[in-house]
């Protein structure tokens, strides 16, 4: 069984260490760059914009977070929720808390009137691929996910910042 909560300043260490844990299942071990100070500001501070929630064991052990956020709609004209991370530790697959954070999440936005839940996957990533599939989830074909960042975000941000001011 899966219980579903909203995650407290007390989850933050746990999001953070199954943040790494992610990073490392998608091949990227090195790439994680927050800290617990700065996750807990993105979704404790003055004005949160970030959310987690999070899936525990009747035991009220830990098995897996969704951190999410809003997005916005401008054909639909109403807010969405995009799922940045969801993540089940191993030992914990198959209990069904990854089918209950996304059924939180989907029950989250029909309750606020929102259009839609949508998020990225790997396009290696089988396992979740077929589990998104199985809830009724669809890719988006024609559609490619664009980044901006680093030295290409660095050198385009403020070239583009000092045309606007000139």
């Amino acid at each position: 069984m899966s219980v579903i909560r909203p995650a407290t300043r007390q989850d933050v260490p746990a999001i953070l260490q199954m943040i790494h844990e992610l990073a490392i299942y998608e091949k990227e071990p090195d790439a994680v760059r927050n800290t617990p100070e700065m996750l807990a500001e993105v979704l404790f501070g003055k004005n949160p914009r970030v959310f987690a929630t999070m899936a525990e064991n009747s035991a009220g052990e830990v098995r897996g977070f969704a951190l999410w956020f809003l997005n916005y709609s401008t054909w639909e004209g109403v807010h969405g929720i995009y799922l940045e991370d969801l993540y089940v530790s191993p030992h914990a697959r198959g209990e069904g808390h990854g089918k209950a954070l996304l059924q939180h999440l989907a029950a989250t936005a029909v309750e606020r009137g929102y259009a839609r839940v949508e998020w990225s996957v790997l396009d290696w990533n089988e396992p979740s691929i077929t589990f998104y599939r199985s809830l009724g989830a669809r890719p988006l074909d024609g559609w490619s996910t664009f980044r901006l960042t680093g030295d290409a975000l660095e050198s385009f941000g403020t070239r583009t910042a000092a045309s606007i001011r000139g």
